[in-house]
């Protein structure tokens, strides 16, 4: 995009209310010019020396804001497991405002191979602009800067996009740190678990709840637009596709069908969702147009097919079922046709495959395996031919996974035994990258499953 196009551009998200403008592009250097670059498409990444230091500001309110807002930054990177911040004690330089230039060797003294330097300050209209550089502390010169106003309570969102903006500068990689999860909080004893929709930024902050527990919900699923989610409810014990808007509170049911419907996903282009539909016990694949709320039946077999999910550029679809005589996953043209078995698993030596989900990018497909012969759980992604398997994560269940909007992340939950009193059975959300390192938990004010991620918000 060009200086001009930056200048002009506009984010939105009506959610949270809130309007961010891009002010200006503050001197910036080509990245091609850098020194400063992270290759992570080499696996295992060693993380990069970053140094952030606290954005100064000219009042109580500002300075304080300047802290939270490098505080993000730096720990938005620190979780990718691709940055390590440095200890803000061990600076030898104060940058007291954008104007002082940074004297690079006390930077690399410190091995410091990126600095992040702002400043936050109040605006004649009451917003608050807040501004950085990134540098190259090897080259010596700007990467990338930027500055943008808000309101004063987004500062939170500014920080993420900034970290966004820093990530993509040295990795090449569009960042992840500007979204939210849905998820399900689950409450109570197992035998009377209190479900309910549950709602935060991807670092855990501004936590909210979206159903009150009336209903037992399953399976949500955010729209491209992130202002929508999709997601399965037992109302009045009748379960039914839902699509629920964040902004407004509402809710609808998604088509009248006669039978069960669940595990529904939208398109990329978020015109259509793809959903189960179980009649007379056996299940098959459904795709509804939500302009038209016309409905087309994609497979039709007497086994059970499910956990349907779209390519993204929506002209093929990946899927589970059991109609080679154990659980598999399956990919098939947008319209039923061609459908293909991709997984060859045994229950002796690799199992059974499950909840399919088409990575971002297009090349991978990330699935859940159960193998009989250890009784555990595995996360893993192979490509869409089948070949390329590979095993992140383990545990004696783990589920559900769902991937950053950049293609290099997933998050599932993972859930400990149940004991015979009762007690255990705690699940929980973690995320891990591609390599099958940097596992983190993402804590949450109860237990916790079947996350989604949603896009970057627009």
């Amino acid at each position: 995009m060009s200086k001009r196009g930056l200048m002009r551009y506009v984010l939105k998200r009506t959610a949270y209310t809130t309007v961010l403008f891009m002010l200006a592009v503050l001197f910036a250097a080509p990245l091609a010019q850098a020194q400063v670059r992270l290759d992570i498409t080499r696996g295992r990444v060693e993380p990069m020396p970053i140094a952030v230091t606290v954005f100064p500001g000219g009042s109580e309110a500002t300075t304080q804001m300047g802290k939270d807002v490098s505080a993000v930054i730096s720990s938005d990177l620190e979780r990718s497991g691709l940055f390590r911040p440095l200890d803000q004690k061990a600076f030898l330089q104060e940058l007291t405002s954008l104007d002082v230039q940074p004297r690079f060797a006390d930077w690399r003294v410190l091995n410091a191979q990126a600095l992040v330097q702002g400043s936050v300050e109040v605006l004649p209209n009451g917003q608050s602009r807040v501004a950085f550089r990134l540098w190259d502390v090897i080259g010596g010169q700007q990467i990338v800067g930027q500055a943008y106003a808000t309101q004063p309570e987004n500062w939170r969102r500014v920080a993420h996009i900034i970290a966004d903006l820093i990530y993509q500068s040295i990795t090449g990689e569009s960042g992840y740190f500007d979204t939210r999860i849905v998820y399900i909080a689950e409450s109570g004893p197992a035998n009377k678990r209190v479900k309910r929709l549950a709602i935060m930024d991807q670092d855990g902050a501004n936590h909210r709840y979206l159903t009150d527990g009336a209903n037992l919900v399953l399976t949500p699923r955010f729209s491209p637009t992130s202002q929508e989610i999709t997601y399965m409810s037992y109302f009045r014990d009748v379960p039914r596709v839902y699509l629920f808007n964040i902004d407004t509170g509402r809710q609808e049911v998604l088509g009248d069908f006669p039978g069960m419907t669940y595990a529904p996903r939208f398109s990329a282009d978020g015109n259509k969702v793809i959903l189960s539909l179980a009649t007379n016990g056996n299940s098959d694949i459904y795709e509804m147009d939500l302009r038209t709320r016309r409905t087309a039946r994609l497979t039709d077999h007497p086994s059970i097919d499910t956990s349907p999910s779209y390519s993204p550029d929506g002209d093929r679809v990946t899927f589970a079922s059991d109609r080679g005589g154990s659980q598999q996953i399956y990919v098939m043209n947008a319209d039923g046709s061609n459908q293909q078995r991709i997984s060859f698993g045994t229950e002796g030596r690799r199992g059974r495959y499950g909840t399919p989900v088409w990575s971002p990018r297009g090349d991978l497909i990330a699935f859940t395996r159960y193998a009989q012969g250890d009784g555990q759980f595995y996360i893993g992604v192979m490509k869409p031919d089948g070949t390329g398997e590979r095993l992140l994560a383990q545990g004696f269940l783990v589920e559900a996974p769902t991937w950053a909007p950049n293609g290099r992340v997933l998050m599932y939950f993972a859930q400990s035994p149940t004991r015979a009193d009762g007690s255990g059975g705690r699940s929980k959300l973690f995320s891990i990258d591609l390599t099958g390192y940097n596992q983190r938990e993402i804590l949450t004010p109860q237990n916790a499953s079947d996350p989604a991620w949603s896009p970057l918000i627009p």
